[in-house]
């Protein structure tokens, strides 16, 4: 995986402008903040973000892949506000599941998920290298 960054541009902090990659795709489906059963244990925003990593992360090994295989993530989120205001709780929880890198990321405030509880989505393209 490279990352991708014009001449002149800023480093952005905590992902990529864009990433590069060769090898076998995984693609994760929008995870959320419930459990394995489908219980959500929290309406913290935190923590529906640590479970819905940690759904990704399981996904992901179920393909074969591993966390730093990530190229792409797309994050729904419903309050933009509190999103923010959690971002230390969040990188948190990044950092100690997913790891420190770099992968191409979007984030987005939507009027609302599926789930009525759920308060992020989170889906993954992931590249295991050839």
């Amino acid at each position: 995986m490279q990352t991708l960054l014009p001449p002149g541009w800023p480093r952005p902090r905590g992902y990529a402008n864009g990433v590069t990659a060769r090898g076998r795709m995984v693609f994760v489906a929008g995870m959320i903040g419930w459990d394995a059963e489908g219980v959500f244990h929290t309406d913290d925003l935190a923590g529906q973000v640590r479970q819905a990593l940690q759904n990704v992360v399981a996904v992901l090994a179920e393909g074969g892949a591993k966390p730093e295989h990530i190229v792409r993530m797309t994050w729904y989120v419903t309050d933009r506000k509190a999103y923010v205001a959690a971002y230390p709780e969040i990188g948190k929880a990044f950092r100690e599941i997913i790891g420190s890198f770099n992968a191409a990321m979007t984030a987005v405030e939507v009027a609302g998920l599926i789930e009525d509880r759920a308060q992020v989505e989170i889906e993954v393209t992931a590249v295991i290298p050839d």
